[in-house]
């Protein structure tokens, strides 16, 4: 009963003082715990999120909502608008899991898709190479993955990442 009464505190405490939700775990976007896959409409979520960066009309009559929260944020959400209008699912995608699926070959348009609008491009023409950035955070803080893009295919050559030294 005490290792309850001890678990219950520490839900609250974390609800409380430090944004977390109904089930104790940190809330990653204020606002999240207000929405219910299946239930919560496109209007509930752009209530919640604001207006979404891009806005994809999906092959299959779905929709895709992007809100990426940079330059200096290191999340990018993307929310599931089913045909009907609700709520099938969001994440964010600026993991080192969607990381690894960037791979050699792959356009920019899937790389997009992928990972949404990026912090930052940038060309080096004498080596006919496009860096696009996303600025997120890993278990060592905040950091920058970087996608390698050959200028003349538009195809990715490589990935890479650093440290986000903030000036």
């Amino acid at each position: 009963m005490g290792s309850l009464i001890s678990a219950l505190a520490l839900i609250a405490a974390c609800v409380f003082l430090f944004g977390c939700d109904r089930q104790g775990r940190p809330i990653e976007e204020f606002g999240l715990d207000k929405l219910e896959r299946g239930v919560s409409t496109e209007g509930d979520v752009r209530n919640v999120m604001g207006k979404p960066d891009t806005v994809r009309d999906e092959e299959d009559g779905s929709r895709t909502l992007e809100y990426p929260r940079g330059p200096e944020g290191v999340r990018t959400w993307f929310f599931s608008i089913d045909r009907s209008g609700k709520l099938k699912d969001f994440r964010q995608v600026l993991t080192e899991e969607n990381f690894a699926r960037i791979k050699p070959g792959l356009s920019k348009e899937e790389v997009r898709r992928m990972l949404g609008r990026p912090r930052s491009v940038v060309q080096f023409k004498l080596k006919n190479e496009e860096v696009w950035d996303w600025r997120y955070q890993s278990w060592e803080g905040a950091r920058f993955f970087n996608v390698h893009f050959d200028m003349t295919s538009g195809k990715v050559t490589g990935t890479s990442s650093s440290d986000a030294v903030m000036n």
